[in-house]
């Protein structure tokens, strides 16, 4: 009996001692920080050429993020600090997204404007010259950036069998055999979106206005689970605070394989109070601007939520996907077709951002471009309405094709952005025009719109083909020229036809919202590929423009010592 008990001991304690030298399995955290990345490894990365990169750095005008917080309590002022963390965690896992390891790649960059120029654009490609490396041992940049594998196939991914593998919120990586897998986003990047969590709780602790209260806390659970609808219907609840704050994974941009995949980003804003005042009376008209568009009813089924708002704020601080290279100056969230339908988006204005575009941009390139007697009608404001109508735009037309297809979003894959762009720019044309003829808008005149629409799209073409914007400037000017709605002369002076613009811009519309609702993305496709190119005369404007030294966007300094906190 005595030794069938020391053998059973011996057994017991074998096996403790196997099993204690298995390996520990790995966390799906710590494989992402593992994975390499869409970077070149182990090597010094050197400029392709210093001279070019220093050029390439002066085209961004440095602007100081700022704003009067004097009006802010103690407890507001504690609650931004905590947010700016948070942001920063959203740049960080958006540099994780873009290239994969970030603190590796800087620091193989010895040459010291090619290491600032790499964090304007995240990464080692010139996000504003259609993705050109700009360092020498760095191929093409991958269309599908770091969310998967940059070896995979379009034919591979469609092979793939997963019912998770489109959606906005994994990644796509390898198991150990090789084959495909999908990676929650909240399993991938766990410790910093706990870190970001727990910020946002103590940040909601802070808030003095309810719904911000409650907006915070869904959003870090959301964080947390990818489950990212209930903060959005919080976020547009969120009517009355001084305070916003945008984060998380949004914006399909930097997916350009697909579109399926978000990423993340931070706004921090306060908002203007007296323009919002002005803007307010808009929300509740667009129900009615829906019904009155110029297509088939089938074509405008979904009926923007009236519950929407739209608002001016200074903005603070930019993360992550929003400060890469071009900077966003408006926003329209949120991007859930479903919320859309049912309750509306927020509308956006980030006013500080907006004038330093217009004074820093928009008026050189007028003074160069633009027919001396229509210079008059390049306004601020004109600037702001566009651009204020294009986010309204965004909710505007169609979400879910008519044929069963899914959403405009899903039929219309990695061509839906540079679609949606067209058809929001287009759309705040026609509303901007539509409120005119209403008596809705009355400062300026509606000429003011037009002008300073066109003089944008060349503002906006210099971003290249490798932004959605871009392409969909390039796309507006081809249709523009072919239906005459502006002539050139031959010093290369542009004259804007009132008449012929308002016609093209309704025929373009229609033509958008069909591709939309139809979900053709065959038609969307060629449409892209044919359009979105740089011809050669808009290639000469653009060159012009570039000798002027006229800056192609802005660069910020941002950050809490900045704003004085």
């Amino acid at each position: 009996m005595a030794r069938k008990n020391i053998f059973f001991i011996l057994f017991i304690t074998g096996m403790i001692i196997i099993n204690g030298c298995e390996p520990r399995q790995q966390t799906a955290e710590e494989m992402e920080n593992n994975y390499p990345g869409i970077v070149p490894q182990g090597t010094a990365l050197n400029p392709v050429s210093q001279a070019e990169v220093e050029q390439r750095l002066n085209i961004y005008a440095p602007f100081e993020l700022t704003a009067d917080v004097s009006h802010l309590t103690d407890k507001q002022k504690q609650l931004l600090v905590k947010l700016f963390e948070v942001a920063d965690i959203m740049d960080e896992l958006f540099w994780k997204q873009a290239i994969g390891n970030k603190e590796s790649f800087l620091q193989r960059i010895t040459d010291v404007p090619s290491k600032d120029f790499a964090k304007i654009n995240y990464g080692p490609w010139d996000r504003l010259n259609n993705n050109k490396p700009f360092i020498k041992e760095v191929g093409p940049k991958p269309k599908g950036a770091n969310f998967y594998p940059a070896d995979m196939t379009t034919e591979e991914f469609e092979a793939f069998n997963n019912p998770d593998k489109t959606s906005l919120y994994t990644l796509i990586r390898r198991d150990e055999n090789g084959s495909l897998k999908t990676v929650w986003y909240h399993e991938a990047y766990q410790s910093h979106l706990q870190k970001a969590a727990g910020l946002m709780k103590e940040a909601a602790a802070l808030a003095e206005d309810p719904y911000f209260k409650k907006y915070l806390e869904i959003r870090a659970d959301a964080l947390l689970t990818d489950d990212f609808q209930p903060s959005d219907f919080a976020w547009m609840e969120m009517k009355s605070s001084d305070i916003d704050f945008v984060v998380g994974p949004i914006e399909n941009y930097e997916d350009q394989m697909f579109g399926y995949k978000t990423a993340y980003e931070s706004f921090i804003l306060l908002k203007d109070i007296d323009w919002s005042k002005k803007l307010a009376k808009f929300s509740a008209m667009l129900p009615d601007l829906q019904a009155g568009l110029p297509v088939e009813d089938e074509y405008k089924k979904d009926v923007p939520g009236s519950d929407a708002d739209i608002n001016a704020y200074d903005v603070i601080y930019y993360a992550g996907d929003c400060n890469a290279a071009s900077k966003t100056i408006a926003i329209n969230l949120p991007n859930d077709e479903e919320v859309h339908i049912k309750i509306g988006s927020r509308k956006l204005q980030l006013k500080n951002a907006m004038k330093a575009k217009f004074d820093k941009i928009l008026v050189p390139i007028s003074d160069i471009l633009i027919n001396p007697d229509q210079r008059k009608h390049i306004t601020f404001n004109a600037f702001f309405e566009n651009t204020m109508f294009h986010e309204v735009g965004h909710a505007m037309g169609i979400k879910n094709t008519i044929n069963d297809k899914g959403t405009a979003r899903e039929a219309l894959k990695e061509q839906y952005s540079a679609i949606e762009e067209s058809k929001a720019d287009i759309m705040g044309l026609y509303l901007v025009t539509k409120l005119y003829e209403m008596g809705e808008l009355t400062e300026g005149e509606v000429m003011d719109n037009y002008v300073t629409f066109f003089a944008g799209i060349f503002r906006s073409s210099r971003f290249g083909a490798a932004s959605a914007h871009g392409k969909a400037n390039m796309m507006r000017f081809k249709y523009f020229r072919e239906n005459e709605a502006f002539t050139r002369n031959a010093e290369g002076i542009y004259t804007i036809n009132f008449d012929k613009m308002q016609k093209a811009m309704v025929s373009l519309m229609k033509k958008i919202l069909y591709i939309q609702g139809d979900g053709d993305y065959e038609a969307a496709r060629a449409w892209v590929e044919a359009k979105a190119t740089v011809s050669t005369q808009l290639q000469e404007d653009l060159d012009r423009l570039n000798a002027s030294d006229i800056p192609v966007d802005i660069v910020f300094e941002q950050g809490v010592d900045v704003i004085g906190l």
